[in-house]
């Protein structure tokens, strides 16, 4: 599942696509490749929460959003 069904504010292409590669990456990460998996969609809007707060690399996005799951 693309990224953007997530998204609900208004980004520009460019965030779009630093958003997307953050959640393949992270996806990636977490050896998750089943992307209807209702986790993939936690990801997905963990990743967003994280792009939302002022992080943009998206490396740092996934990485960001591999310490949540490892907090919790």
């Amino acid at each position: 599942m693309p990224i953007g069904q997530f998204i609900t504010g208004e980004l520009g292409s460019a965030d779009i696509n630093r958003l997307d590669v953050a959640y393949a990456t992270t996806l990636r990460m977490l050896d998750l490749t089943e992307h209807d998996d209702p986790i993939s969609d936690i990801v997905a809007k963990k990743g967003i929460d994280v792009a939302t707060s002022g992080v943009t690399d998206p490396q740092e996005i996934a990485d960001a959003v591999i310490g949540y799951f490892l907090r919790r």
